[in-house]
């Protein structure tokens, strides 16, 4: 395992770490007993950074993690998030960044995590209504409180991540990060570097396209929520799709597998990009963690990039509704 740095902080974490969001049946049925197995599949394996959040399974996420790090604590970077709640009126979450709450989703987490302190704890999403400041003081309470180590935002625009760093240091950005998804997150890194936060990149295969399992949208199960995302819906699914194409050419040169190629090619972007690929399956951990011998030089990652350019892909991230809460 390589290691980097957490932002200014002093903590180290792996390379590659785990998304733990496909374990909570977002992206299908899902298996406790497996998904207990890919975590200690990975803690086996030096992967320490374990990312949940409260809204994944609304709590069940959290306690597979800490039923999954029991025993194995001192050798992990527990990872979660707030802010996301249920709508009552069903249609896309709201979201929650008032202080008050801050405090009751932290201690929720606690418990249900079965830890006393959350290592990296992200505002999931930034709430339009409350000043960021407002929900970052109640963070900076909650690491004077012993409660949180560290503190991240999800989805925060360059402007937005400069007002949080003011009141607290934000040790870590998480946007969505891959070939396909490149736009908002280098947008923001320059920020994060000026800053010193590290980067961490959610979904970094594309949200699965990268790997080239994905051949047509049939391919996706029935209960799982890619198929409303408008990048997997029919027309724009195949100009995608032909972009994967062209990453899989060049993989076949390096001789490793496009998911490979597509981790290796963020790894590169510099020392503070942290990706999270997201499984459930330890044969897909062991794959991802392959990336690390994936050897690119400057050419091969100036032509990755020029393979799929920035903004090539068709269609929104998310389906419109939710799109209004990213990115702010």
């Amino acid at each position: 395992m390589r290691y980097r740095t957490l932002g200014h902080s002093a903590l180290k974490v792996s390379a590659i770490g785990l998304g733990l969001m496909p374990m909570s049946g977002i992206y299908g049925k899902s298996n406790d007993a497996e998904s207990t197995g890919a975590i200690h599949h990975a803690i086996d394996h030096d992967i320490n950074v374990l990312d949940s959040s409260d809204m994944y399974g609304w709590g069940h996420n959290e306690e597979l993690l800490g039923r999954g790090v029991k025993g194995r604590r001192d050798r992990v970077v527990v990872v979660t998030k707030f802010g996301q709640v249920k709508n009552p009126a069903g249609g896309p979450n709201l979201v929650n960044g008032r202080p008050e709450y801050v405090v009751q989703a932290c201690d929720a987490s606690l418990k249900r995590l079965g830890v006393d302190v959350v290592d990296l704890y992200f505002q999931h999403r930034v709430d339009p209504g409350v000043p960021i400041e407002e929900t970052v003081g109640a963070l900076k309470r909650l690491v004077e409180q012993g409660k949180v180590r560290y503190i991240g935002l999800c989805e925060a625009k360059p402007a937005t991540v400069r007002r949080a760093h003011a009141i607290h240091p934000i040790s870590a950005v998480q946007t969505e990060y891959s070939l396909l998804y490149r736009t908002e997150a280098e947008e923001t890194l320059p920020t994060c570097r000026e800053l010193g936060i590290s980067f961490v990149a959610y979904s970094p295969l594309g949200r699965g396209l990268l790997t080239g399992r994905i051949q047509s949208p049939g391919d996706i199960p029935q209960d799982d929520r890619r198929r409303d995302h408008p990048r997997f819906q029919e027309q724009n699914f195949f100009r995608n799709l032909e972009l994967v194409r062209r990453l899989e050419s060049i993989a076949r040169e390096k001789g490793c597998p496009p998911s490979q190629l597509a981790l290796a090619w963020l790894l590169a972007q510099g020392e503070d990009i942290i990706p999270i690929p997201g499984t459930r399956r330890k044969d897909r951990i062991d794959e991802n963690l392959d990336a690390l011998d994936v050897r690119l030089d400057t050419a091969d990652v100036k032509r990755i990039a020029e393979a799929i350019p920035a903004g090539a892909t068709a269609g929104l991230r998310y389906p419109e509704p939710q799109m209004k809460a990213v990115y702010l």
